[in-house]
């Protein structure tokens, strides 16, 4: 990134503001669907691609990772707002031809916001910049994959390559990439995990013996008497659980909602699937807002457990599930004698709460028989987020809330696969016990030494480590912390390789050589040389199930993601493992998989099955612990929180409504009252009064982590009720913020949620 680049300026200070929403989906979100998905398909297209989105024989929508209703629940339009975006902006019929390359340089594109990039259209044909070049040229498949063959195996050693993927992709793509780079000889494969919910993956390996949730869809809608919503925002991020938390409502559960920000998901739900949600008044969803402090949720889950040991001393037997503990738990007693130590005047410091708040949640808690808790990024990018989630397994093992109807940890994800993948291999560092499988179904020996992970893969290609990238998807140098370290970092690379459907904002930051490989989306037919395939995913809870897309290619000259990697892998290494056998025909990648990972026995029959199957989760099964002793672990976490400086704020970067991940469908925020724009940062009135500033007036929002100023320019100051010293905005465009070097403990996910923060007047003027 050159000096030019760094001084762009974009700023959104004519965005329109107003208040806040406090209803979510109705009539808005149906309109806002309709128009969306018109503009990009049109009616005959739209219609066909919609009513096939999240059906048994359709495919899966290409958004969030929320289960679907049992096939005979599903609704003829099973999908949201955000969904309908996803698929009209992948099945939209606009295109990106060679030709547009021709006219467009890379310098030009960089220019443009990553709005404008995506909304350009699907790219048709493999493109090809040379060393030296300024534009995309067109190159045919055949020299594309043997120019990253010949690059390959020029290097010195395999883990001068890295293999990066994105939660979009299907597990036999999934399967047949991991495959791929450990033949090469390497286990480089960081993936969008390792940004998000790699935390919740390490606490819960190391409490209940398995890196996942242990709740289904059911358990939230028909089981569960409390539902705890900590760092999630549902309304935006995964808006078909709404309809399950009505479904629970109506039936007399309780919903808490723990957020700095008052959300619209967490208000009025205007379900459109009813007339009642389209005319009347809605399901009210949240019982209790809980305006926590960024960062303050481990204080809140010690305050809670030292509230339900409090209560347990003076009733023994009246709070605790003793015979759960004693039958499957260990490690209780040193949790108690830390709780009945812990100083509230911290617990109140740290949370942002009072202990009158947090007794309040403990009332809901003790009227529960059945709890779960539901989070996603709001408690996994921060430096205690290991502890938090820790924490939290505690709260819900000291009254025997894990195995049993209506109860357990749900980790929410936030991409269509990105469960799918890790479970496929796609993880720098698979157990030896997978490994020894995967040699012997295939007869090599796969590499042992861990490999990067994301933070450590920007590390290596800032330091000069990797020769070539290979992205499976995504939007690398977007999605990722300390935007211009890893913008700049790309250049060191000596080839840059894109497997993609649009252009987006990594494609415009490369190496010496740099290529964009089309692929087939979600949406369109995968027609091989056995036929018609299908692929499959699996959701937040566990359940893998097809997915068929049912609309012509968008280009003939686009390939599968599955015949990209088998076909670049036999300019490899030949067709030594079969594969050109696994691109022909998918149910060969699927065999494999059944004799490699655990729970896939029977694949191809138990898939193919209305609504597919559920993977084995012993916790959730048997209440079986797969951890070293058999117990599930207790464990002490002592609340920690950020130490805010005098005069900085702490950051959290968020979505708005009209996107997903960094996909930007449109610029504003519905729910947020934002309109025309994205440069906004959400702040308190009185933290905005405090400093001398005002609702509108234009900050620089600046982080000084190490002693490096990152620093974004002229964002919209929003007065907004947040939480007090907390304060939003969103990513990507808040990402060069988040440094690269500050990053959870014991997961490595960077702290997205936790950045210390100033404002300066922009112009320079200190505030």
């Amino acid at each position: 990134m050159g000096e030019s680049a760094r001084n762009i300026v974009i700023s959104d200070e004519g965005v329109e503001v107003g208040a806040p929403k406090t209803t979510s989906a109705g009539i808005p979100g149906v309109a806002a669907s309709m128009r969306y998905a018109m503009a990009e398909m049109g009616p005959q297209r739209s219609l066909k691609t919609l009513l096939g989105l999240n059906q048994v024989h359709g495919f899966d929508c290409p958004s969030c990772a929320w289960p679907d209703p049992e096939p005979g629940e599903r609704k003829t339009a099973e999908f949201c707002e955000n969904g309908a975006k996803a698929v009209a902006w992948e099945a939209t019929r606009k295109r990106v031809r060679p030709d547009f390359f021709a006219v467009h340089s890379v310098a030009e594109l960089r220019a443009l916001d990553d709005h404008d990039l995506e909304h350009f259209g699907r790219l048709t044909d493999p493109v090809y910049l040379a060393p030296g070049a300024t534009h995309y040229a067109p190159i045919s498949w055949d020299r594309a994959l043997q120019l990253v063959a010949d690059r390959l195996l020029a290097m010195p050693d395999p883990n001068r390559a890295v293999f990066y993927t994105s939660g979009r992709c299907s597990n036999e793509a999934a399967f047949a990439y991991q495959l791929l780079a450990r033949r090469l000889g390497t286990n480089n494969l960081p993936d969008c995990s390792n940004m998000c919910h790699d935390s919740s993956g390490t606490a819960l390996t190391q409490t209940i013996g398995v890196g996942k949730g242990t709740v289904t869809r059911a358990d939230i809608a028909e089981h569960a008497d409390l539902i705890i919503i900590a760092g999630q925002n549902p309304g935006t991020n995964h808006p078909r659980m709404l309809t399950a938390l009505e479904e629970a409502k109506r039936r007399g559960a309780k919903i808490i909602a723990i957020n700095p920000l008052p959300e619209a998901g967490f208000g009025e739900f205007r379900n459109p699937q009813s007339p009642r949600g389209l005319v009347g008044r809605g399901t009210q969803l949240a019982d209790e807002l809980v305006p926590v402090r960024v960062n303050g949720d481990l204080a809140l889950f010690n305050g809670l457990n030292k509230i339900l040991t409090e209560r347990e001393d003076a009733a023994p037997g009246t709070v605790f599930d003793h015979d759960f503990l004693r039958t499957y738990c260990d490690g209780l007693d040193a949790c108690m004698t830390a709780w009945r130590a812990l100083d509230w005047a911290r617990i109140e410091e740290q949370s942002g709460l009072t202990r009158a708040q947090i007794g309040a949640i403990a009332n809901y808690v003790t009227a529960a028989d059945s709890i779960i808790v539901c989070w996603a990024m709001g408690l996994t990018q921060h430096k205690n987020a290991v502890p938090t989630i820790r924490e939290i397994t505690n709260f819900l093992l000291l009254r025997g809330n894990i195995g049993r109807p209506g109860a357990g940890p749900s980790p929410i994800r936030g991409h269509s696969n990105v469960q799918g993948d890790r479970t496929m291999g796609i993880w720098e560092r698979m157990p030896d016990s997978f490994l020894d499988r995967l040699g012997a179904e295939f007869s090599f020996s796969p590499p042992r030494e861990i490999g990067y992970d994301t933070v450590e893969s920007i590390r290596a290609l800032r330091d000069g480590k990797v020769d070539v990238f290979v992205a499976l998807g995504g939007n690398f140098v977007a999605a990722t912390p300390d935007t211009l370290v890893t913008s700049e970092s790309m250049a060191n690379c000596k080839l840059t390789v894109h497997v993609a459907t649009k252009l987006n904002r990594s494609h415009l930051y490369h190496g010496d050589e740099a290529l964009l490989l089309p692929c087939l989306g979600r949406t369109e037919i995968d027609e091989q040389a056995t036929g018609p395939q299908f692929v499959t995913v699996e959701d937040s809870m566990a359940m893998v199930h097809p997915s068929e897309g049912k609309l012509k290619p968008g280009s003939p000259n686009m390939r599968s993601e599955v015949a990209i990697v088998t076909g670049l892998a036999e300019r490899l290494f030949g067709d030594d493992l079969g594969w050109s056998r696994m691109r022909d025909d998918y149910r060969v990648i699927r065999k494999h998989i059944e004799h490699v990972v655990p729970g896939f026995h029977s694949y191809e029959e138990r898939v193919t099955q209305p609504g597919g199957f559920m993977l084995p989760r012993p916790p959730h099964d048997s209440r079986t612990f797969t951890t070293d002793n058999g117990k599930a672990h207790l464990t002490v976490n002592p609340p920690t929180a950020v130490e805010v400086p005098d005069g900085c704020l702490l950051l959290q970067t968020v979505r708005s409504h009209d996107q997903f991940n960094t996909t930007v469908y449109g610029l504003g925020d519905r729910y947020r009252g934002i309109k025309g724009g994205r440069r906004v940062v959400f702040v308190h009135a009185d933290d905005l009064a405090e400093r001398g500033l005002a609702d509108g007036d234009i900050v620089d929002v600046i982080n000084d982590f190490g002693g490096v100023e990152r620093r974004a320019r002229r964002f919209r100051a929003v007065a907004y009720p947040t939480t007090r010293g907390c304060v939003a905005a969103y990513f990507p465009e808040a990402n060069l913020l988040v440094p690269l070097d500050s990053t959870a403990e014991g997961s490595n996910t960077p702290t997205s949620k936790s950045v210390i923060v100033r404002l300066e007047r922009a112009g320079g003027s200190a505030v």
